[in-house]
């Protein structure tokens, strides 16, 4: 602590927002603007060039999200640890997914094979998740926007509910959505982002005393 660290009076005392919280804050909105260019990048080559050389921007996205999910500031222990296993889950999916298809046949093996929905699926989970946490903390609708399209779009594909035209569009906008949203957070402090430091101190301190507790 500092003298120029601002002090905020939270539900459990007092805490401070540091340098190392101010770091952990950028690399988060960095993290999640890289998912938010990997996906807008991947949508505009699928578009333009085809979807041969896209997988790039999934190693983009997949990077960018991990570490997102590594800064993120989420109250729930147990809810942080499940995006965590989504985002490793969708990964291995996707890995399993390159090796059957190729990385360059990828995007066009979930096209028309929607099953691999099932296998990638855990990773847009996951930013889904992220996505549902931005809108519940700073009610941004372009949040709730990645939080439901996400869904809708490769379910609705996974059940032939919707062909890969309406697929594509969806996934599109979300994209956009997610980039918007990304930009909109920089210029919020990053007492924000942290949240009620007081909290996670408190149910740290609640967690080890039921540790200690068992016999």
């Amino acid at each position: 602590m500092t003298m120029t660290d601002p002090v905020f009076e939270g539900v459990y005392g007092t805490y401070t927002i540091d340098a190392t919280d101010r770091r952990e804050v950028l690399g988060y909105r960095l993290a999640l603007t890289a998912v938010a260019l990997g996906q807008a990048g991947l949508m505009l080559q699928w578009r333009q060039l085809g979807p041969e050389l896209v997988w790039p921007w999934m190693v983009l996205m997949a990077v960018g999200l991990g570490l997102a999910l590594r800064w993120i500031h989420i109250y729930l222990v147990p809810l942080h640890r499940a995006l965590q296993l989504f985002w490793l889950l969708g990964c291995a999916g996707a890995l399993v997914l390159a090796a059957r298809s190729g990385p360059g046949a990828m995007v066009t093996a979930v096209a028309s094979q929607p099953l691999w929905i099932l296998a990638i699926g855990p990773f847009f989970a996951a930013l889904a998740g992220v996505g549902f946490k931005e809108f519940f903390c700073f009610r941004r609708p372009e949040a709730i926007g990645v939080t439901l399209l996400l869904p809708i779009a490769l379910l609705g594909h996974l059940v032939g509910l919707l062909d890969g035209r309406v697929t594509t569009s969806l996934l599109a906008l979300e994209s956009g959505l997610l980039l918007v949203l990304c930009l909109r957070k920089f210029p919020m402090p990053a007492a924000a982002d942290v949240g009620d430091k007081s909290v996670f101190a408190y149910l740290k301190a609640q967690a080890s005393g039921a540790e200690g507790a068992t016999p």
